[in-house]
């Protein structure tokens, strides 16, 4: 059986649903360019807050002039790991992105919430996982200010306008995606990084709360919808 059949066919283990309803746990999504690796990094400068480190089966990458280590950005392991660690029921969730297989196992959920809150950025169909396993997940969902801003910052990841241009239309086709189905659903936080000192702020006063929202949650929802017009448009 191959690794792309294993994850097509695994379930959580019950176990496993007993870690999540165990833990604190927020999980932050959105769009590439929003920040959220920048929103995570502060975060985890805060004693009370611990990441879930995940596991993929990619070769490790060189961001910003420094190459991922193992153990700190992901556990990188070959598939053959990864498909004994399907066959032992150790995931809370995994999925195959581009023939990639990434995964968050149950260790790596406890020990972060062992030091605290445990935080991952995530995509929308791994946090619609985690979140039907348990309600009490937090899920945060970070916006560019406005649509200018959010493009600025996007183009900035590449070397050349040509670059962005041809990855445009998929990053936009995604972003759709990603966009219109946090909006579908009623529980997402959405927190506006036009400064990243408050809206590390913002992020981690929702994180450490109950999973309860307020007027200002409406207010950045209602900027999240005026964004996702603006990428249709």
């Amino acid at each position: 059986m191959t690794i792309a059949r294993h994850i097509r066919d695994y379930q959580p283990p019950t176990t496993a649903v007993d870690v999540v309803r165990s833990a604190k746990i927020a999980l932050l999504a959105g769009l590439s360019g929003s920040g959220i690796h920048t929103v995570k990094r502060g975060l985890l400068e805060n004693d009370d807050f611990a990441e879930i480190i995940s596991y993929t089966t990619r070769r490790p990458r060189e961001v910003g002039g420094v190459v991922e280590r193992d153990g700190r950005e992901y556990y990188f392991v070959s598939e053959d790991t990864m498909t004994d660690m399907l066959r032992d029921e150790a995931f809370v969730e995994v999925k195959l992105v581009n023939g990639v297989a990434y995964g968050t196992s149950m260790r790596g959920v406890k020990h972060a919430a062992a030091r605290g809150v445990a935080i991952a950025d995530i995509d929308v169909t791994g946090l619609e996982e985690y979140k039907a396993m348990s309600d009490q997940v937090v899920a945060i969902f970070i916006i560019s200010p406005t649509y200018d801003e959010w493009m600025r910052r996007l183009k900035r990841r590449y070397k050349t306008n040509e670059d962005f241009l041809h990855e445009w239309p998929k990053r936009r086709e995604h972003a759709i995606k990603e966009l219109t189905r946090a909006l579908e659903v009623p529980y997402y936080h959405f927190v506006i990084n036009d400064d990243l000192e408050r809206a590390v702020n913002v992020t981690a006063e929702i994180a450490r709360r109950d999973d309860i929202f307020t007027r200002k949650d409406d207010e950045a929802r209602l900027a999240a919808r005026d964004l996702l017009r603006q990428i249709t448009m």
